[in-house]
């Protein structure tokens, strides 16, 4: 109600610079309205706050010392709620203490290629994984009274000509994949905030989308919250307004303010959908006036900030158990051990408060250190590597510093190889042909290809993973830290094996997703593609043991949630954390589907010999798909497949349940049908059987001598329609007959409703 009395206090002319920032980080305020500024900060993993009269939105300016927590694409390799929570909470706390309303994360676009420029700040190829995490941040952050801001809304999957591109994408592949983590963060978790994208989505910017904001986001998820735009994303303000958009950032002179007035003026928006913007800036900010749940200091976020990198390094190989390190002579090698690759380029960049590097680190573990630089930036020369092979053949292992360097990841920019730098792959090579040991770390923002994965005996993926790298990484490396990441997207040896290949970054004016639904793991698992490693692996210095998978049912409701329990236990000589991962597998159907489905996780940490039972559910939706004829969600009747396990690709306990579903959806009828889609169905077959007997005498092919249920008739009959047929047997099946015969068919489906009860 108060706020509604400050917007009686408004004039038109102030309610449309409302909608306009005040200058690069700020919303217009009106003290004689009792309306404050919204102050904004990017902050997927760390507040870049600038001073206003020096702010851009690509990281090219200083910004004020804070801590950077790990990247997105590290941080979704801890597979933890729990963690990602931590970090949303002390981004909130910070925030709150610095004055700032709003801040501009995470960054939850789908990795739909492994060269989107941007992927090292989003969090995975999955949507499910994708939307868990970003809640659980979300939610967190907001305890604080500070506004979490999702982005980018919606299908911002590349930089290419991310400000002109349209993205050409239909329904249900929306539905299933680029929607679930915007949704997940609206409904569940009640974010106050949500950012659009630069690009078109079919042929509409999303702010100016009727389609995708009005009816998705604001209707249909009930989003209340302030919608901004990206800097400099808006095309046109008053379609944006019109369509749900709140507020325009940057701020400018004024002349996109003087377009809304004037579309008030001439009637082209109504006062009441300017108002609607306006209320849910004021609603935004009302929100924002409660306190922080307390105060924290910049050492304690520190501490957060190693705990999140210790619980996302990911241990992607440990042949002979090469890690942990100990009692060893160990040569450092490559560059990035003494200046780490931590994050990304652009609008993300933090300035840290206090920057770790890992040689530094290990030599807290170990005296026997010896180092060599291997490269420079991403070259190396003959005098480099002479040294580095030196070191490496004088010690008992040689730990390998390579990865992706900070040219090669940064907003604006995609890149156009999965290779790292040749220089790299060669030292490594000169490596292991002289070490006794050789341990290689990673420090890349997205998946990369490496043609000696299986040559040398340990691998970790560390990504980049904020200002406490050098920590995390020495702890992993002499078993401090037991790893317990797992890749959040799949690492395969060649592009040409990505599902996006010849559909990225599109021709110049559009991008076709012509892989539908099949993302990541979905595809590679339906094209049998063996991969580098699959989306969901990760190893430990222990062992894991699952048993006991119970399921609540064998047989269910489509309405119904699937409840199930599995005993994990430690079987290995070190304390640590494993992920069950529960996937879906559809039964096979005539709409394709991938193999199998993330539908379920959960990190669960075990002293040696600890045993656990975890309980999981899974609700109607996580055996169902977007079904486009129907506009809405969908399961099929059949038997579906729960598998539990440690990867997508390691898979240790399966059991089934039977879906029941009494609508048994069919596409509305026409004079175009498929007789194949017909057929099957017992109650339109009686009504076809009145029209068959008729036309029979007339029939080609012999199908005048055959029974209708003939398999032989049913298979020349199926690929037939009402149409085709009528061709065959001329005035034997008139226009009148058809629309007859369809008319029966559609009120026995429930005419408008393209669905009929299941007979059994």
């Amino acid at each position: 109600m108060k706020n509604q009395e400050k917007l009686k206090k408004l004039t038109v002319e102030q309610k449309a610079r409302l909608c306009i920032g005040m200058n690069f980080w700020m919303s217009q305020d009106y003290p004689e309205a009792e309306v404050e500024s919204l102050f904004f900060s990017d902050g997927p993993h760390g507040l870049r706050q600038q001073d206003v009269q020096h702010a851009d939105h690509l990281g090219l300016n200083e910004s004020i010392s804070s801590i950077c927590f790990p990247t997105g694409s590290a941080l979704a390799c801890s597979w933890n709620r729990d963690t990602f929570a931590k970090v949303g909470d002390a981004l909130g706390r910070m925030a709150k203490r610095a004055g700032i309303h709003m801040v501009l994360g995470p960054a939850i676009n789908i990795k739909r290629s492994p060269l989107c420029g941007r992927n090292f700040e989003y969090l995975s190829e999955d949507p499910y994984l994708t939307g868990e995490l970003a809640t659980a941040f979300v939610k967190a952050m907001q305890e604080n009274h500070v506004s979490a801001c999702p982005k980018h809304f919606l299908a911002n999957n590349q930089e290419t000509r991310r400000k002109s591109i349209n993205t050409i994408v239909d329904e249900r592949t929306l539905r299933e994949i680029y929607l679930p983590g915007f949704e997940k963060s609206v409904t569940e978790g009640k974010t106050m905030g949500l950012m659009t994208s630069y690009n078109k989505v079919n042929a509409v910017y999303p702010a100016e989308s009727l389609e995708i904001t009005r009816k998705i986001l604001r209707e249909e998820w009930a989003f209340t919250g302030t919608l901004v735009s990206d800097w400099g994303a808006i095309d046109q303000i008053v379609p944006s307004i019109k369509a749900g958009l709140t507020i325009q950032m940057p701020g400018n002179d004024g002349s996109t303010a003087t377009k809304i007035i004037q579309a008030v003026s001439n009637g082209e928006l109504s006062e009441n959908e300017l108002d609607s913007a306006v209320m849910t800036l004021l609603d935004t900010l009302e929100f924002t006036h409660g306190k922080a749940r307390d105060t924290i200091t910049e050492d304690e976020c520190h501490a957060i900030a190693l705990e999140a990198a210790c619980d996302s390094i990911v241990l992607l190989k440990n042949e002979g158990n090469a890690l942990p390190l100990s009692g060893c002579r160990i040569a450092v090698i490559g560059e990035m051990a003494k200046k780490p690759r931590y994050q990304g380029g652009g609008s993300s960049h933090v300035n840290p408060y206090k920057l770790t590097n890992s040689y530094d680190e290990m030599l807290k573990y170990s005296s026997a250190i010896s180092y060599a630089d291997g490269y420079h930036g991403d070259t190396s020369s003959e005098e480099v590597l002479k040294e580095a092979i030196g070191a490496a053949s004088q010690a008992d292992a040689a730990v390998v510093f390579v990865g992706l360097p900070a040219s090669y990841e940064t907003e604006a920019l995609d890149r156009t190889s999965i290779e790292i730098p040749e220089d790299y792959n060669r030292l490594v090579e000169e490596v292991l042909a002289v070490a006794n040991k050789t341990i290689v770390v990673l420090c890349n923002g997205s998946s990369i290809a490496f043609p000696w994965a299986d040559r040398v005996d340990a691998i970790l993926e560390v990504y980049l993973c904020g200002e406490c790298s050098g920590e995390a990484i020495a702890k992993t490396l002499f078993g401090y830290n037991n790893p317990s990441g797992k890749l959040a997207e799949s690492f395969v040896n060649r592009l040409e094996d990505t599902p996006a290949f010849l559909d990225f970054p599109g021709d110049g004016r559009e991008v076709r997703y012509t892989e539908g639904v099949f993302v990541g793991y979905r595809y590679y698992d339906v094209k049998k593609i063996e991969m580098l490693y699959p989306f969901g692996h990760g190893l430990s210095y222990t062992d894991f043991t699952y048993s006991g998978l119970r399921l609540s049912s064998a047989k269910m409701s489509s309405n119904d949630t699937l409840s199930l329990s599995v005993m994990i236990k430690n079987t290995g000589n070190k304390a640590g954390a494993e992920v069950i991962q529960i996937y879906v597998q559809s039964p096979l159907g005539m709409v394709k589907r991938p193999i199998k489905e993330l539908k379920g996780f959960e990190k669960v940490y075990l002293e040696i010999g600890e045993e656990k039972e975890l309980e999981f559910l899974l609700p109607p939706r996580a055996f169902s798909y977007y079904e486009r004829d129907l506009h809405d969600w969908y399961t099929p009747s059949g038997e579906y497949t729960i598998h539990v396990g440690s990867s997508s690709r390691d898979l240790r306990l399966s059991g089934t349940v039977f879906m029941h579903n009494e609508y048994s959806f069919i596409p509305r009828i026409t004079r175009n049908s498929l007789l194949m889609d017909i057929l099957p169905h017992p109650d339109l077959f009686e009504i076809f059987k009145t029209t068959y007997a008729k036309i029979k005498p007339y029939l080609p092919f012999g199908l005048h001598k055959a029974a209708l249920d003939d398999k032989v008739s049913q298979a020349l009959l199926k690929n037939m329609t009402f149409n085709s047929l009528a061709g065959y047997v001329g005035n034997h099946l008139s226009d009148e007959d058809i629309e007859i015969l369809v008319k029966k068919m559609n009120q026995k489906l429930g005419a408008t409703l393209s669905v009929t009860k299941e007979r059994n």
